[in-house]
């Protein structure tokens, strides 16, 4: 058994039907917390103490955010500026989070096809979420590649309900021990293991 933690954030989540209903289809388990980033801080105000805590009593982390220019939202950013601190999180005695596991839920407008190397992008969500990837690997955590869903503004409610209850069944099998790490860091996307 492990304890998730998602670190939800989008600084607009009213105007974001996609987010909101992946949102309703997570489990309401106690081995599963959602912390909404943007309304614990809307003044980008962090509480360090409180976030490392929240860290120290879980074993799988999970950022969900739109991808925002080819990135996550400013209050990610500032999130991993302040709580991942040097001795605490990577440095000399910073091995707080080694062996946990971390990894990207990310809702895009385009489609699947333009995060190619051939795409309209130019670049596969891996290679956008590279500086993040090495973020966590410093910190001594087990990098997994990301859960997409793409083409937000195209999608039904019916076809983002369905990619809502496949977050649900990734969250559920990662918490219960049905999906391990180890099989699921080969994946292009964690969609695959729950298709």
């Amino acid at each position: 058994m492990s304890k998730v933690l998602v670190l939800f954030a989008h600084p607009r989540l009213e105007k974001s039907r996609s987010n909101r209903i992946l949102l309703r289809h997570l489990p309401r388990d106690g081995d599963i917390t959602v912390r909404d980033l943007y309304e614990l801080y809307p003044d980008f105000n962090v509480n360090i103490a409180a976030e490392q805590e929240a860290l120290l009593a879980h074993d799988v982390l999970v950022f969900h955010h739109p991808l925002y220019w080819y990135s996550a939202p400013p209050l990610v950013k500032q999130w991993i500026d302040l709580v991942l601190s040097f001795g605490w999180a990577y440095g000399p005695g910073g091995t707080t989070l080694k062996g946990k596991t971390a990894f990207h839920v990310l809702t895009t407008g385009g489609p699947e096809a333009a995060y190619q190397l051939d795409g309209f992008h130019g670049a596969t969500l891996a290679e956008f979420l590279r500086p993040l990837q090495r973020t966590m690997t410093l910190c001594g955590m087990n990098w997994l590649p990301p859960f997409a869903v793409h083409g937000t503004h195209r999608k039904t409610d019916a076809e983002l309900a369905a990619a809502g209850s496949q977050y649900a069944h990734l969250l559920e099998g990662l918490a219960d021990g049905s999906l391990r790490v180890e099989a699921l860091q080969s994946l292009r996307l964690l969609n695959q293991a729950v298709e």
